[in-house]
């Protein structure tokens, strides 16, 4: 019976309907203006097996029991577009049914009741079903067609517990199973027609598309539809669950960060790296000292690497939430705000990073070449709007992947990983080579300081060491977190990768933020001047007032001796005492040469980086 492209806005009475057919078939479609199924719409139909093709309508809403009554074999609801709800107790009542067909639908959930029977769940092109009711729900399910490979994690070991009706046939089952084993491999079926959609097929080779769609296991009973098919050798064999589309090698079946060792890691590193550059930006902003350039710049870094720890608590917090059942989660993360959100904090706080510590490094570099040239000195003025280019900068490259340049939404870490397009490629490539050309700008600026304070009129032999050790763990923080990451995302973007997304977890973890952790201690809080400041800001809250105290006296002893010998001191004093700073002497003030000077010194605060460099 068909009752199809109509106009009619009521669901039709078909309960006065009563058919004999053992296989009756109930066809609605093309009626756009029907948009509910009400309780009890098909109760009396038939006593027997009853398909019911209800597809293309104007459908929005199933209401409870709407299928009170009857023995569903096929319910097909596909390409209802504006279906968004099924009644939770839509099934409650009925029998079945065996095949569930809601691909193309605007359908969130699926009922909680009357999902037992189902064998084949075909769930293709619905985008808005975003998580699975409990799997115990699908206990005879053998084939599943969905629209999210993150849904066939969820049945990937799981085994159908559906007992198969057809062994009552068999009055000597086990000698079956038995002679079917012995069979030569070429009279047993192939593995391509062991699929119920294929077997379908071949049965049905002359039907049209919406016939042909393998829904009915109750025609396996009847002779003549089993021609080719091994009763024997099929019902022997262990019944496992298909389901496709299979997860891909960006997306694998594993939680957010895959390792248990990962998931308590991250929790300590990014604790570390939220605190300790949480407390540099404290330290530095509540300073009564004047705001110098290398303070400035420290400030900027410190926000780089702030933002990394809140990257990296948003992905702890979402792995410890979802653990264990992040196939329900996935497309609502990847695709939703949160992840977008991750995406961003990490590649502006990276790219600003990278771009903050070229930056301090070519400063200290110029500092130092041009120590007795004062006209040549960095001023604040000069590096506010450097410090802006970079803003821009980072923003920019972190906002290109939420408009379409590569994605956030490729895997579940939020790493813009899409290379499908040539302009994703070129994105990728840019970042990757920008920060090598960084790497490289640093080590060679590092080399230059080095020759520099090597020159023995102006560091002693001791001080050269510590400067050659300082350097060295800045190079080699800056080369764990770079090379690594650099070298595998290299080779992705030419699309041959060497590391699976589950080992790149690793390398996020361990090797990525290491710059975020290592630089408020190597640029700020393993300096004197910083360690100064600290305790200062403590006595103001009412602890360590004495360690305090012994700070404020050193500096204001260190500040006589420079105004004693200001008078006397020279160009090449002037470059000498420039170069000691950098070796983190006490003495962490150039020589005041007159009265201005003396008061600007008062004021002015030590260099974080300079003293922390090196």
């Amino acid at each position: 019976m068909s009752i199809c492209n109509t106009g009619i806005r009521q669901f039709p009475d078909l309960t006065q309907i009563f058919s004999m057919e053992a296989h009756f078939i109930l066809e609605l479609c093309d009626n756009l203006r029907m948009t509910i199924i009400p309780q009890n719409a098909f109760q009396g139909m038939n006593n027997e097996s009853l398909t019911l093709k209800l597809y293309k309508n104007g459908f929005e809403d199933i209401h409870s029991h709407a299928f009170n009554g009857t023995k569903l074999n096929q319910l097909i609801l596909k390409d209802n577009k504006n279906l968004r709800r099924i009644h939770n107790d839509a099934l409650r009542g009925a029998t079945g049914p065996d095949v569930l067909d809601i691909s193309s639908t605007a359908l969130e959930s699926l009922p909680s009741y009357g999902l037992e029977a189902i064998q084949v769940l075909n769930a293709t092109s619905s985008y808005s079903l975003k998580r699975l009711p409990p799997l115990d729900k699908f206990s005879s399910l053998l084939e599943a067609v969905l629209t999210y490979p993150s849904h066939c994690c969820a049945f990937r070991n799981l085994r159908t517990e559906r007992h198969n009706l057809l062994f009552s046939i068999f009055d000597n089952f086990s000698k079956e199973c038995e002679s079917s084993m012995r069979k030569p491999t070429n009279e047993m079926l192939d593995d391509s027609n062991n699929t119920l959609w294929s077997a379908e097929r071949k049965t049905h080779p002359f039907a049209t598309d919406y016939e042909s769609s393998p829904y009915s296991y109750s025609t396996i009973f009847d002779d003549s539809e089993t021609a080719g098919f091994d009763f024997e050798y099929d019902f022997c064999q262990p019944k496992v669950l298909t389901c496709t589309p299979e997860p891909d090698a960006f997306n694998p079946c594993e939680d957010i960060l895959g390792y248990s060792f990962l998931r308590v890691l991250i929790w300590f590193i990014n604790i570390l790296a939220i605190a300790g550059n949480f407390t540099v930006l404290l330290v530095l902003l509540t300073s009564h000292y004047k705001l110098t350039v290398p303070r400035f710049l420290m400030c900027n870094l410190s926000f780089a690497d702030f933002c990394m720890g809140l990257y990296l608590l948003l992905i702890a917090s979402v792995d410890a939430q979802t653990s264990g059942q992040y196939y329900n989660h996935a497309i609502d993360w990847q695709t939703g705000s949160g992840c977008s959100t991750a995406g961003f904090f990490t590649v502006f706080a990276s790219e600003l990073s990278v771009y903050t510590l070229t930056v301090i490094t070519v400063e200290r570099w110029h500092t130092i070449t041009y120590a007795m040239q004062l006209d040549r000195k960095l001023r604040l003025r000069h590096a506010v709007p450097i410090m802006l280019g970079g803003w821009l900068f980072s923003i920019g490259i972190a906002v290109l992947p939420l408009f379409g340049v590569s994605s956030y939404m490729k895997v579940s870490i939020c790493l813009p990983m899409d290379i499908e397009t040539g302009l994703s490629q070129a994105y990728i490539l840019l970042i990757l080579v920008l920060n090598v050309v960084a790497f490289v700008v640093i080590c060679a600026c590092y080399i230059k300081i080095y020759i520099a304070v090597q020159n023995p009129e102006l560091v002693a032999a001791n001080k050269d060491t510590k400067v050659a050790k300082r350097m060295a763990i800045l190079i080699f923080t800056d080369f764990t977190c770079m090379a690594p990451i650099s070298f595998f995302a290299i080779s992705a973007a030419f699309k041959v990768p060497l590391i699976t997304v589950t080992n790149s977890k690793i390398l996020l973890v361990l090797f990525y933020p290491v710059n975020s952790c290592a630089n408020p201690f190597l640029y700020a809080i393993f300096t004197k001047a910083f360690r100064r400041d600290f305790f200062l800001l403590m006595s103001k809250l009412g602890c360590c007032k004495s360690r305090a105290e012994l700070y404020r006296m050193n500096y204001f002893s260190a500040y006589n001796s420079n105004c004693k010998n200001g008078g006397a001191a020279t160009a090449p004093a002037k470059a000498s005492q420039a170069l000691l700073l950098l070796s983190a002497l006490e003495k962490p003030y150039p020589a005041p040469q007159d009265k201005t000077s003396h008061k600007e010194n008062l004021s002015r605060a030590p260099s974080y980086p300079l003293q922390g460099q090196l």
